[in-house]
Parts: C-alpha cells; sequence; structure tokens
C-alpha cells in the first residue's frame, strides 16, 4: 500500500502555523481571517427543525425524503433559473468538499487504459480538493487558465468553480454558454462549484443550470451547492447537486453501497433553511459590512484587490512573496491565506476572509490603520 504522502500533497494549512503563532501573541489576541468557516448563529428556525426531527432512530435514505426533495428542486428552480429540474435531478450530499474528493472515484476515473490517462480539470488557482480527488482515484490533474483551451484527449471531468475560491471571480453567462457547449462536444462532464453563489457583491453569479446557459437541458452538467456559507451550516454538512439525472442516478446507486446518507434531523433542517431566504439576506448585511470595512483598511494599508466581486474572500497582494504578506500580517495579530495553498499562480496573494466576527473584524481595521 502506497504511503499517504505519495498519493496526497502535503496538507497545505500544517505550514501556516507558526503564523498562527506570531498572530496568537498579539496582545488582543488573534484575528483569525485564514478560513472561511462561519462564526454566526445558526439560524433559530433551522435549529427549531433539526431538534424537531431528533428522534430519529432509524436509517435515513440517500435520496432524501420527498420534503428534502421538494425543497432543493423548489429552490433549484427558483433561484438557479432551472425550470425543468425534478427529483430526479437532485441528490443530497455529506457535505460538499467529501464529493469534491471523491467523485472522481465514484464516477470510475483512474489510471484510464494504454497511454491516455484519465484526466480531471480544473482552474489554475483553486480549491486544493479538486486536486486531491483526481490523485486519489489516480487520475491526472491537470489545470487551465480557460478551459477550451485544454486539449480534450482524455479528459473525463471538468471542474469549474464560480464564484471562485480563492479569487471571488465570477464567470459570465456567455463564458458558462460556451463552456457548457464545448464540453458537451467533447464528451466531458461538467461538474459546476456554485457554493458561494448566493454571495455575489460586484457581480451576479449564474448557475450553468440556468435555463439560458444550458438550454433547459442537463444533459452533461451537475452543479455543486452548500448550505455551509448562505445558513451558516458547516457543521450540519448539508450540501446537494443537481444536474444531469443519469449521472446523479449512477451517484445515487453508489452511495447507497457507500452508506453515504445525510442525516434525518439534518435533512430536516436542510428543508426549513431552503425555505426561507430572510435569513439569508440577514446573513448577506452581515458579510457586506465586513467586506466593506475590510478592503477599505487593506488598500489604505498598501493592498491592491483583485477580482473579489463575490465570495466570503478578499484576494489581495503588496506584490510580494505571499509568505512575506502572511508574516507581516502575523505581526499585527492578523492570520490570512497564502496564495501558494490554491496554486503556483497564486504566490505572490493572500486570501482575506472575511468570516470572522464584528468585533474581530473591527480590531483588525484598526491594526491595519
Amino acid at each position: 500500500m502506497a504511503a499517504v504522502s505519495d498519493r496526497l500533497p502535503a496538507f497545505p494549512w500544517d505550514k501556516l502555523e507558526p503564523y498562527k503563532k506570531t498572530a496568537a501573541a498579539h496582545p488582543d489576541g488573534i484575528v483569525d481571517l485564514s478560513v472561511g468557516t462561519p462564526v454566526d448563529p445558526v439560524p433559530q428556525l433551522i435549529q427549531r427543525a433539526l431538534i424537531e426531527a431528533a428522534d430519529s432512530p432509524g436509517y435515513p435514505t440517500v435520496w432524501g425524503t420527498v420534503a428534502l426533495r421538494d425543497a432543493i428542486t423548489g429552490w433549484v428552480r427558483g433561484r438557479l433559473g432551472a425550470s425543468a429540474a425534478e427529483h430526479r435531478n437532485v441528490l443530497p450530499v455529506v457535505g460538499s468538499k467529501e464529493l469534491v474528493a471523491w467523485l472522481p472515484t465514484q464516477l470510475g476515473l483512474g489510471a484510464g487504459t494504454g497511454t491516455l490517462k484519465d484526466k480531471v480539470a480544473y482552474p489554475r488557482l483553486a480549491y486544493p480538493t479538486y486536486e486531491v480527488g483526481a490523485r486519489l482515484c489516480g487520475a491526472e490533474a491537470v489545470v487551465y487558465d480557460d478551459p477550451m483551451d485544454l486539449d480534450p484527449a482524455g479528459v473525463k471531468l471538468l471542474w469549474l468553480n464560480s464564484p471562485s475560491n480563492p479569487t471571488g471571480k465570477v464567470l459570465a453567462k456567455e463564458d458558462l454558454v460556451r463552456i457548457v457547449a464545448w464540453a458537451r462536444e467533447h464528451g466531458i462532464l461538467l461538474f459546476s462549484d456554485e457554493c458561494y453563489l448566493e454571495l455575489g457583491w460586484e457581480a451576479e453569479p449564474v448557475s450553468v443550470l440556468h435555463d439560458e446557459v444550458c438550454g433547459g437541458s442537463y444533459e452533461g452538467i451537475v452543479a455543486v451547492h452548500s448550505l455551509s456559507k448562505r445558513s451558516n451550516l458547516a457543521g450540519y454538512r448539508a450540501a446537494f447537486i443537481a444536474g444531469d439525472a443519469d449521472v446523479l442516478g449512477e451517484l445515487l446507486e453508489i452511495r447507497k453501497h457507500g452508506g453515504m446518507m445525510t442525516p434525518a434531523p439534518v435533512q430536516a433542517a436542510t428543508v426549513a433553511a431552503l425555505g426561507d431566504d430572510r435569513h439569508v439576506e440577514e446573513q448577506r448585511e452581515r458579510y457586506a459590512a465586513r467586506r466593506t470595512a475590510l478592503r477599505a483598511a487593506l488598500e489604505a494599508h498598501g493592498f491592491r484587490v483583485e477580482h473579489s466581486e463575490a465570495s466570503l474572500y478578499l484576494w489581495v497582494t503588496r506584490d510580494e512573496p505571499c509568505w512575506e504578506t502572511v508574516a507581516h500580517l502575523a505581526d499585527l495579530g492578523i492570520l490570512v491565506a497564502p496564495g501558494d495553498f490554491y496554486g503556483e499562480a497564486g504566490a505572490r496573494f493572500v486570501r482575506v476572509a472575511f468570516t470572522a466576527t464584528d468585533e474581530r473584524v473591527e480590531a483588525a481595521v484598526k491594526r491595519l490603520g
């Protein structure tokens, strides 16, 4: 059996520990802006739904309750503009990271046949788990700036990520239209990670499932969505995928064999979350205020912000190696993520999350001033 270190890259966050200790030594404590984990309370209506479903002694189903599938399809139609979505077009998953990491394996990808390896393609600047998923199944990980510049030979799975983690970049509707058409032309399965779609600030993110993008057909395309950020449910592991019914049907069968079931109370909580828009707007307002304050402070401190028109991050640079920036901010008691965690192209950037509390954001603003 191959060692984990031979199969997977080093876990990047371990490299940040010395800088975390430096930041934690600040007299007023650390301001941790390195990870986009929610800190605000889970909305009460979601907590109530979870509690009311707590007496769930039996096994839940992998496909979820009828109420859950109704909630997901209703949200996909109304929020994503996917007017033809039905129950067969949706599937709950146990958090989106699990899905991203294990999707290539569940799709049966691997080393390929002969000299042509199976390839998993993803953006040059990207969430590291896309690469992990490819490596776990033995496929070749390939990066792109524009997916249509890829050699399609051997590409079995194409990841899009809009809004992007880490950059916050949003793909325009016309770009999505051409990418979907290109992927279909070459028989490439397209998965679009849209977990930050509700968090557009200077652009309005659009789903690949929107009628005007996919033409009302979900053939060859699947969207990935999470309630972690929009509803503060990272601890619930509430997520789902939507799109091509044949692909989802295959994944459903595999996930049944693997026992990949969303817990029944979490299913009930998801129904409540998807049925309420008010808490999403309230959370957006919190994030918008934090984003505005941090952006102004960073720019006044000499940073340049690039992209960042959506998501929970500011992608910033002082035109120096990212680890120098990490060290500089750690000395101020502020911890951020180095850009090279997300690919070599990020080597002169850092990612700044605005998921800290109002009090900690205020502290960061003062220190930057």
